[in-house]
Order: structure tokens, then C-alpha cells, then sequence
């Protein structure tokens, strides 16, 4: 592709969103201390999955395009790595807006604003634009992390794009580029030499511009997300500015210069130090560094970030405020939590305020992509759900589990994804409460309307971990919905039903959530259900059996089945849940 347009936005988009995802779990893996920016693989998947969410679908132009994608990952941006890429992404998009003219509806093809400008340079202009608001946007900036990653890639592809080479061509030496700089971020940051780990937050970005890279030139992500594990990093031999090895990517591409003449007349991303940048005193981010890590989103004046900025460099350290054009994206940690907010309201209004104490975390585990979390009625199901793998809530008739309790579940799980199983028509509600709150913290829920015990087991037995979360939903939903479900149960009290009036003893048979059949004998109420189910057709019969369920009950339902209809398999399970002695599903 020779060209920047939204389809191309688009395709980036998703292919980054994808390959952060697969990187997610190895990217975490490289972080250092036990904090809540440590996770940064996660942090960056959701800051840009937040970003890609805010992409409106329909016809756009660029303009109004890269400034919804910039401005999606502005307020979805979580942690330190998050909000740095998030005024990567944002100044990268405003440049290339102003190079790019806006899309017109008779003529959707793009062309520079500036003929002079080819795409290829306009690319590059762009991400030495964003290096340096990176930079800039940062209190104390420090090399060995993503910001010199991204230098490295922005200055590489100014190198490129000066010596003539096409889009796609200037994207893969910045890629280049941003990969061997990442490699020498162990030797400049002596907790990363320590850990024998490279930077998470620079991993990140380079998974971002790979997925950059495969659009422009057509080729599929390779089957390795590329990211260094750790101690597999080699160190380089140190320079006398203890830079790493010399002709080092940096070297190559003119790092921390301007461009020379008859070039294009776009300068170099500059570093700490130099012109556009902070000083370069090294911010701690160990367990001897502050307590706590705030952020929040400040509505205020652009003229008054500056002060800002530096006062909340007085009271802690990895201070990173991005944004622009009054709204702005607060990080800190402070041992003044009161403080660094008071600050945010002496110049205009904070909200979305988020403080975390960093003691009260457990150290890092690796956090999973996806959790199956199922609702069991009996202690049996609850056997059943956990051995395939899900998170079980207790709940069911009598003790229905509450929206609370489904959301500690999925914070619990740590999961990026979540499939909900209620598996009770009246939990059914219940569950959605939980997922819309769980998605306002960036979670993706998926709630399966099971509306019975037997079709949530259907639904976990084709759960695959492997697929996508999408391909998951629609088979499970599939599986869920193909199962006919029924039960038996014993009338408490005289009442009206479907089936008509029933007395206190009766035997109900309840088919698909309805009273369909009253007996006075348990047996020839199952066995009248099982009829019903059957009378669709169905290859498997599970029977799950309720608390003081009698055998001769099970067995008598089973030799009907078997004698009628040989080609059913049947299963027995013991579920344990109260009321109802069987329930039954037909698949």
C-alpha cells in the first residue's frame, strides 16, 4: 500500500489490537516490580482497545478519523506505558491530518496537502512529531525505555524516507530500528540488566509498528509475537557513553539530529536533554519508590500544563501528562495522593480518578487472556463447571448469586475476556449488570443466556480456548441454544400453572422453563419430560442428578430412554442441587 488512508487506519487498528493480544502475557512477563503500570502488556491492550472502540464505523475522513482513534486512547489510556502511548498514537494522527489533506466524497483518493511532501516522508515527519511530544509530555524523561524505542523508529524512518524509499519500506526500518533499539534497552537501565530483560513498554511498541508494517506491505504477522523472554536478551559491549555497541540503530538512522540539507527539511526526534525535552534524571519505579499511583483525566487550559507538569514533579516521580486542546491524561506516583489531585483542581477539573496503593498488590502473576466464569446451583455442577475450567459462583433457586458477587468473580479472574455463564433465566439480568460494569473497566464480556444448569454444561464442553473470543461466543451461544432443558420437582404449595392446578405432593415435570406435566409419581413425570425433549430429536441426554435423588428414580429414566431411543448416549451426573431431584438437557 502506497498510500495513508482510513481503510489502512482501520486495518492497523485491528491487526495491533490482535498482536498486543497475543503479546499481552509475554509482555507482562518482562515487567520488573509488582505494580500496577508493571502489567504492561495488559495496560497497553486496553489502551488500545479503547482507542479502537472510539473508531466510529461509516465514512470518515482521515481528520475525523485519527482524531477519534487519538482521542480513544487518550481516555482509555492505564498506566505509565498506556498514557505514553496514547500521545504517540494522538501526535502522529494531528501530524499526518495536517499532511494530509480530509477526505471528499467524490474524491476518496488521498493526496498531500504539500506536493513537495511524499507520503513516505510525511510518515516520518509524523513519528518524529510523536517521538517528541512523547518526550515532552514526559517530567523526567529516561533512556532504556519506550520513549527511546520510539525515537529510534522515528529516526530511522526519517533516514529512510530521505533516501527515497516508499511507505512501506521507511515503516519496516523503523520497525527495523525499533527492535535493535529495544534489544539495547537492557544495557541502559541497570534494573533491566538486572532482571536480564528488555523494556516492557518498548516491546509494545514494537508489536504496534510490526502491525503497521504488515499492512503497508501486505504480509501476514509471523507466528512469533517478537518478543524477547527473558534473560535472552544479549547485552552489548558498552560505549564510552555507555550508550551499548556502537552503530547502534540510534547511530544509524541520525538519532537526536535534524535533518541535513537538501533533505526534507524535517528535523530528527530529539531526546532527553535536547531541544523540545525535560532534563533526563532517571524517575524510580521500584518497591522504594512512592506509594501511590494516581491518575485521572483533567479538563484545563493548555497554557497551564506546563506548571502543572513540573509541580507534580515535585511531589513524585513518572509524571506523564499528555493530551491537548484542553483535555488531558494525569499519571503520577506520589507518596501526596491529596496533593497531586488538588493540583489538577487549582488549574480546572479532574475526574475518572484513579488511585492505587501499591503494597495492597500481590506480586505479578501472569494474567490470563480469558475466563469462563459459570453459575452452579449444586456442589456437583460446581465439580463439573471447575473441571473444565471455569470460575464458579455459587447460586441457583433460593440463593441467587447478586451482581456483586459476579463482578469480585471477574476481578478475581484478572481476564481481559470473560464468558458468563448465568445458567438461570433469572440470573439472566443479574449477569448483564455485571458485564456493562466490568466493560466500563475495560473488560470484554461476553454473557451466554443460559437459562438452565444442563445448558451451561452444553456450553462450557465446546469452549475452546484457542479460538478467538468472537468464534467462542457464537459456539457456545450455538451449543447453549441447541439444548433442550427440563426438571422435576415436588409442588410446596397449591398454585395455578400452564399445566394446570397442582397440590401440595404433586410431581411437576418443567420443560424449557415451563410447568408442563403434573402426576402424583416422580418417575412418570421424568419420564414424561424426557418424552417431550425427545420429541425433537437429539443424540445426548445428560441427567443431573438434585440432593436425596432417588436411584430407582435415575434408573427408571434411564431404561425408558434406552429401551426407546438406543441411539441417545446418556449421561449421569451428580449435581447436588437442591428442589429439583433431576434436571435433564437433550443436545
Amino acid at each position: 500500500m502506497g498510500e495513508l488512508t482510513v481503510e489502512v487506519l482501520r486495518s492497523w487498528a485491528r491487526t495491533a489490537l490482535a498482536e498486543l493480544g497475543r503479546a499481552r502475557v509475554e509482555i507482562d512477563e518482562l515487567n520488573v516490580y509488582p505494580v500496577p503500570d508493571g502489567d504492561t502488556g495488559t495496560n497497553l491492550y486496553l489502551t488500545w482497545e479503547a482507542a479502537c472502540d472510539a473508531l466510529p464505523e461509516g465514512e470518515l475522513t482521515f481528520a475525523e478519523a485519527v482524531q477519534a482513534f487519538g482521542r480513544g486512547a487518550l481516555l482509555g489510556a492505564r498506566g505509565n506505558s498506556g498514557v505514553i502511548t496514547s500521545q504517540l498514537v494522538r501526535a502522529c494522527g494531528l501530524r499526518l491530518a495536517e499532511n494530509l489533506p480530509r477526505y471528499q466524497e467524490v474524491e476518496p483518493k488521498s493526496v498531500l496537502a504539500d506536493p513537495r511532501m511524499s507520503e513516505a516522508v510525511a510518515f516520518a515527519d509524523a513519528l518524529v512529531y510523536a517521538a517528541d511530544a512523547a518526550y515532552g509530555a514526559v517530567a523526567q524523561p529516561v533512556e532504556g525505555t519506550m520513549l527511546t524505542v520510539a525515537r529510534a523508529a522515528a529516526n530511522a524512518a526519517l533516514a529512510a524516507a530521505n533516501e527515497g524509499k516508499t511507505l512501506a519500506e521507511v515503516c519496516l526500518a523503523a520497525v527495523a530500528c525499533a527492535r535493535q533499539a529495544l534489544m539495547r534497552t537492557t544495557d541502559q537501565l541497570e534494573v533491566l540488566r538486572r532482571a536480564g530483560v528488555v523494556d516492557a513498554g518498548g516491546a509494545g511498541l514494537v508489536v504496534i509498528l510490526g502491525a503497521m508494517e504488515s499492512v503497508l506491505s501486505g504480509r501476514a504477522p509471523g507466528e512469533s509475537t517478537g518478543v524477547p523472554p527473558r534473560q535472552a536478551v544479549q547485552a552489548g559491549t558498552p560505549t564510552a557513553d555507555g550508550s551499548g555497541d556502537a552503530g547502534s540503530a540510534g547511530d544509524a538512522a541520525g538519532a537526536g539530529r535534524t535533518a541535513g540539507p537538501g533533505e526534507a527539511g524535517v528535523g530528527g526526534a530529539a531526546g532527553p536533554g535536547e531541544a523540545g525535552s525535560p532534563g533526563g534524571t532517571a524517575y524510580e519505579l521500584g518497591p522504594e519508590g512512592p506509594a501511590y499511583e494516581v491518575m485521572y483525566l483533567l479538563d484545563a487550559a493548555d497554557e497551564a500544563i506546563g506548571e502543572f507538569r513540573r509541580k507534580l514533579d515535585g511531589l513524585g516521580d513518572s509524571v506523564v501528562v499528555v493530551g491537548g486542546d484542553g483535555l488531558w491524561n494525569v499519571h503520577v506516583h506520589t507518596d501526596e495522593v491529596g496533593q497531586a489531585i488538588e493540583e489538577g483542581i487549582g488549574i480546572g477539573r479532574p475526574y475518572r480518578i484513579r488511585v492505587t496503593h501499591f503494597a495492597d498488590l500481590a506480586p505479578h502473576e501472569p494474567v490470563p487472556s480469558r475466563a469462563v466464569i459459570a453459575v452452579a446451583a449444586g456442589d456437583g455442577l460446581a465439580g463439573l463447571f471447575s473441571e473444565a475450567g471455569a470460575i464458579v459462583i455459587p447460586g441457583g433457586p433460593g440463593r441467587r448469586c447478586s451482581t456483586g458477587e459476579i463482578l469480585k468473580a471477574i476481578e478475581r479472574s484478572k481476564a481481559l475476556e470473560i464468558v458468563l455463564l448465568p445458567n438461570d433465566k433469572d440470573s439472566i439480568a443479574v449477569a448483564e449488570a455485571a458485564a456493562t460494569a466490568a466493560r466500563q473497566d475495560g473488560v470484554r464480556v461476553a454473557v451466554i443466556p443460559t437459562r438452565a444448569q444442563v445448558q451451561g454444561l452444553a456450553a462450557i464442553a465446546v469452549h475452546d480456548p484457542e479460538q478467538s473470543f468472537d468464534d467462542v461466543v457464537v459456539h457456545v451461544s450455538a451449543a447453549a441454544g441447541q439444548t433442550r432443558h427440563g426438571a422435576v420437582t415436588i409442588a410446596v404449595k397449591d398454585a395455578w400453572t400452564m399445566a394446570g392446578t397442582c397440590r401440595v405432593g404433586d410431581a411437576l415435570g418443567v420443560v424449557d422453563g415451563d410447568f408442563a406435566l403434573i402426576t402424583d409419581d416422580l418417575t412418570a413425570a421424568a419420564i414424561g419430560v424426557t418424552d417431550r425433549l425427545l420429541g425433537g430429536g437429539g443424540e445426548l441426554m445428560t441427567i443431573v442428578t438434585g440432593q436425596g435423588a432417588d436411584p430407582a428414580l435415575v434408573d427408571g429414566v434411564v431404561r425408558h430412554v434406552r429401551r426407546l431411543r438406543k441411539d441417545v448416549d446418556v449421561m449421569v451426573y451428580d449435581g447436588g442441587q437442591e428442589r429439583y431431584p433431576l434436571l435433564i438437557g437433550v443436545e
